[in-house]
């Protein structure tokens, strides 16, 4: 129905509601069909993260495993010492690629999976703004998300130096862009809506900046 952006929009209406509003100070927009496929549907972009993959693990092994929940801080401190293992053209690298790029490391050295297995991490990555052209008018809470997949093979990603994952990362990131959401719409339309892929998938997303903590409900 909605992504974050959103969900926030539709959460300050009720806000606004509830403080005594008659009409909200953002009308919310249906519009949907500016997110439509095109005719005809053409996949004209890579969907790593629709891709089906050969699965290198043993059942057995994957039945008697213990996932473990937990959480850690990542401070200023933290994030510094991180920073020392990149290499000097990628130190300008966001907080979120990162903090993204060491965890699918870590998690993937902690699974203990077949050199061989092809592994991705999936950044949700919104496409709202004016830099790529979608269009949306003001208002517009549909979903404007994608799912880029960064993509490698257990054994390189587990070897090389965590710049190696930064820059997977980071240009998975960068090929959102308009053609590639519309891409996405029409390979839902040419393969029949297929689920993104969860084997050997680290689904990541950034809610820090979607406003959620502003939100006034009275």
């Amino acid at each position: 129905m909605c992504d974050a952006p959103g969900l926030v929009q539709f959460l300050n209406t009720v806000g606004e509601m509830a403080q005594g509003k008659d009409v909200p100070s953002i009308l919310p927009m249906w519009k949907r069909e500016v997110m439509n496929s095109r005719d005809p549907p053409r996949i004209t972009c890579t969907h790593h993260e629709y891709e089906e993959m050969i699965d290198y693990s043993d059942p057995s092994s994957a039945a008697t495993a213990t996932m473990v929940e937990q959480s850690f801080y990542f401070g200023p401190k933290e994030m510094k010492a991180l920073k020392k293992h990149l290499p000097l053209h990628l130190s300008a690298c966001s907080t979120f690629d990162l903090m993204t790029s060491c965890l699918w490391k870590c998690r993937t050295a902690a699974l203990e999976l077949h050199p061989k297995q092809v592994v991705r991490v999936s950044c949700l990555v919104n496409a709202r703004g004016k830099g790529n052209n979608l269009h949306l008018p003001l208002g517009y809470y549909g979903n404007t998300f994608a799912y880029p997949a960064a993509v490698s093979e257990v054994k390189q990603l587990c070897e090389s130096p965590l710049g190696y994952a930064v820059e997977l990362v980071m240009k998975a990131k960068a090929e959102v862009n308009e053609e590639y959401m519309r891409s996405v719409a029409d390979l839902m339309v040419l393969r029949g809506r297929p689920p993104y892929t969860s084997m050997g998938n680290f689904l990541v997303s950034d809610n820090r900046h979607t406003g959620f903590g502003e939100v006034n409900l009275g």
